[in-house]
């Protein structure tokens, strides 16, 4: 238990000097707890079981939190456990309490162990949990496998996917790094920061507003001068060039009692018509509206 020296002494010593409890004892105090809400027999309660707290919470020492912040969250799991204990069910509170102490670690572990959220399913918690103790026992036991051998058996043993192991294999093999950490100490690129060279080919906010400005006006001056179509080449129009889904020419044609090829000539006579209308409003710039 040295490793959990830096926990506050104060608690260390209480928990340490606490007197284990008997089973009738327990079940006391858990009774008077349950029913009464009697707060110094779960503060007895509780008290007695921190030293089973600070022994789960030791086995996660390595994943680089401090223990004394563990032991903490495993206390929340301890009075979780309390709150929900039947003493009527005749099982100690230490078997119960055991696996919300361990719960509330991982949950711990994981949101705060790297800035970047993993998975939170049973699945992934898993697979966060034992990578490292699996690989390690693979590699002792056949030492001769690759390494994607290697994930293909912890992900059938996990239940997961064999790039789920790749990817928390990575995330466990590398720290976080800032992107705004230097991108080198030797003098060179002196100033650049790892985000700097981090690519975005989205448009910017000034094109896209810009964009949305163009498109509008050349919406309102190409529902403008469809006033000078007459019904027939209006009807034509939208249905080849502005509906979601165009219209054939065969189809077009059979509604109107026409041939395909009168339609078509139709809607080049109606394109010339409109493209007039605007040139002669607009300007030639204005003819990419219709392309």
């Amino acid at each position: 238990m040295a490793h959990i020296e830096e926990v506050s002494s104060g608690l260390v010593r209480r928990a340490r000097s606490a007197p284990f409890l008997e089973r009738e004892e327990e079940h006391a105090l858990a009774l008077r707890w349950k029913h009464d809400k009697d707060q110094k027999a779960l503060h007895a309660m509780t008290l007695a079981h921190m030293r089973l707290v600070m022994a789960i919470a030791s086995r996660f020492r390595h994943y680089g939190l401090p223990v004394a912040e563990l032991v903490q969250e495993g206390h929340i799991g301890l009075l979780e456990a309390a709150a929900r204990f039947d003493p009527e069910r005749e099982v100690r509170f230490s078997t119960y309490a055991t696996w919300w102490i361990r719960a509330s670690i991982q949950d711990y572990i994981l949101r705060n162990w790297s800035i970047v959220r993993g998975g939170t399913s049973s699945a992934q918690k898993a697979l966060f949990f034992n990578l490292r103790r699996l690989r390690a026992k693979l590699s002792r036991l056949a030492p001769s496998e690759s390494s994607a051998q290697v994930f293909q058996n912890i992900a059938l043993a996990l239940g997961v996917s064999t790039s789920d192991v790749e990817t928390m294999n990575a995330r466990l093999s590398a720290p976080d790094t800032s992107l705004n950490a230097p991108v080198s100490n030797d003098g060179e690129g002196e100033g650049a920061e790892r985000g700097d060279f981090l690519l975005d080919d989205s448009p910017t906010p000034d094109l896209i507003v810009a964009d949305r400005i163009d498109g509008e006006r050349r919406s309102e001056w190409l529902r403008s001068a469809m006033g000078c179509l007459n019904q027939r080449e209006m009807r034509i129009l939208r249905a080849r060039r502005l509906e979601e889904e165009s219209s054939t020419l065969e189809t077009l044609g059979e509604e109107l009692g026409i041939s395909k090829e009168r339609v078509r000539q139709i809607e080049n006579r109606a394109l010339e018509k409109l493209k007039s209308a605007l040139v002669s409003r607009h300007g030639d710039a204005v003819t990419q509206v219709l392309a």
